[in-house]
């Protein structure tokens, strides 16, 4: 098996009601567990704030303002999952709830140093 890490896009979007976002928790909870169940599951990772970040454009201090590239696609999280090769390891994000979102599930496999 190998490993793959999870990143979470989504275009940014205001959080919805209370009660809107408690569903939402629910559903990646059971996503998550489905996975840890099936043994893919190699780290939750961490919900990453959607605010406050910036990016480092080179080494002479370039920073723009934002915790996205030109894409406006936000990383609200990441995590590590152990899957075949990387066909398994798209197969198993198919059902990731971010997509209810309007958001994507970028795979990259992760090298071994």
């Amino acid at each position: 098996m190998s490993e793959f890490v999870y990143l979470y896009r989504r275009p940014a979007a205001p959080p919805g009601t209370p009660q809107q976002m408690q569903e939402r928790m629910q559903r990646w909870a059971a996503w998550f567990k489905d996975l840890e169940a099936k043994g893919h599951l190699a780290a939750y990772g961490h919900p990453l704030a959607t605010t406050g970040g910036a990016v480092a454009r080179d080494s002479r201090g370039t920073v723009s303002d934002g915790p996205y590239a030109e894409t406006k696609d936000i990383v609200i999280g990441f995590s590590i999952v152990e899957a075949r090769d990387l066909d398994h390891a798209l197969a198993l994000a198919k059902s990731c709830p971010v997509f209810e979102q309007d958001g994507m599930v970028e795979v990259r496999p992760i090298m071994k140093m």
